[in-house]
């Protein structure tokens, strides 16, 4: 660890002062991601709403209907695009955190569609943060950082100034061989998804 950081505990989670009053509606522990990808890479931003982190189009099921409605309507509400084609890439549940109320613990139903989008983009003010079309090098180090802050060598307001990929992203992106991360680390990522 850099002298004079102040690391994160191992497992904890990004500080969650800034989640939603009580009144956001509660986590039905069903989400959707979309990668939209084109010549230029894939299309991730940082989130401004928790949890933090970089991260393509993502969001709860719950009022859309289903996945493929969702894939669609997350879309065109973050980054202002039409998803065309969709393509399912995984289903899995995953143990991560939401920002949302939940009496279970933690965890969501994902499913991760690879999708064509067309239209230009206009990102969400309330929910995108830099949008940017991300090479493979990119996302790595993207990984690398949050492998950084997972094992303690960034402390958590240097990881919320300059966040790596979303935790539960980096399970997801390395199953689809879009990063690589050893199991070591993929471990620790976890105990903070």
């Amino acid at each position: 660890m850099a002298r004079g950081r102040r690391a994160a505990p191992r497992g904890a989670a990004l500080n969650t002062a800034s989640f939603p009053p009580t009144d956001t509606p509660r986590c039905d522990h069903t989400s959707v991601g979309v990668l939209i990808s084109s010549a230029a890479g894939l299309l991730v931003f940082e989130r401004a709403t928790p949890p933090i982190g970089v991260a393509p189009v993502a969001g709860h099921i719950d009022q859309h209907g289903g996945p493929e409605r969702a894939a669609h309507q997350e879309t065109a509400e973050e980054v202002g695009l039409t998803a065309t084609h969709l393509h399912l890439l995984l289903h899995r549940w995953r143990p991560n955190r939401c920002r949302r109320p939940t009496s279970q613990p933690p965890g969501h139903d994902w499913w991760i569609f690879q999708a064509h989008a067309s239209g230009s983009l206009r990102p969400s003010a309330r929910e995108v943060r830099t949008p940017r079309w991300a090479q493979p090098d990119q996302l790595q180090q993207l990984a690398l950082r949050t492998a950084a802050y997972a094992s303690g060598d960034l402390s958590e307001s240097e990881f919320t100034a300059e966040p790596g990929l979303q935790p539960v992203w980096v399970g997801f992106l390395h199953e689809l061989q879009l990063v690589t991360m050893d199991d070591a680390a993929l471990t620790r990522i976890e105990e903070i998804a």
